[in-house]
């Protein structure tokens, strides 16, 4: 028994050269990726290390714990002043600080901004690219079950045929088969007048 072909519905062409190229694309990005963990450059390196730390809690309590302890030295009389209040030297010390690690974290955060674009790019490519998967496989679904109602069919004819050449079933005037009764016709008694 053969069965007849069915037209398969298909996406697009321009769909299906999307879906090669993003396929391709995540092979190229998985490498890319593990190749970039090396490559950074010593001031990538030295601007996330000291934007990791200098956002910490630790980092915070040693440089409270460090000022708490300046201003007490100078304030009580131990050892020589050698930052007086109003405290110059200190605000000078913690004006550099500000000055250079500012812009080393913005570097950090302009590196991660850069990180995050990629990966937002890469998600809308992997959401397009499972969008058209589903629907090649929806389009696959469906021609599996055409080619099963075909073949249903198929089977119901020939079983029907097949019943009307045992004589089980009498064709109906619309093709279809109607099975035939097996009681016997009743008989008519002798003795009715």
């Amino acid at each position: 028994m053969t069965t007849p072909s069915l037209p398969v519905a298909h996406l697009h062409q321009a769909e299906l050269a999307l879906l090669d190229e993003l396929r391709k694309l995540r092979r190229k990005l998985r490498q890319r990726d593990l190749a970039a963990e090396g490559d950074l450059t010593l001031g990538q390196r030295v601007a996330d290390r000291v934007a990791a730390n200098m956002g910490s809690w630790r980092f915070i309590i040693i440089q409270s714990v460090l000022l708490t302890i300046w201003v007490a030295l100078n304030i009580t009389a131990w050892i020589r002043h050698w930052d007086p209040y109003p405290f110059i030297l200190l605000n000078l010390a913690l004006s550099f600080q500000a000055a250079y690690a500012a812009p080393i974290i913005m570097m950090a955060q302009n590196r991660q901004q850069d990180i995050d674009r990629a990966a937002a790019e890469n998600d809308y490519k992997i959401n397009i690219k499972a969008e058209l998967e589903i629907e090649l496989l929806h389009q696959k679904l469906d021609q599996l079950r055409e080619q099963e109602v075909v073949q249903l069919s198929l089977a119901v004819k020939e079983l029907s045929e097949l019943l009307n050449r045992s004589g089980l079933c009498e064709p109906k005037p619309d093709g279809t088969a109607a099975r035939k009764s097996r009681r016997p016709a009743p008989r008519k008694s002798a003795s009715a007048p």
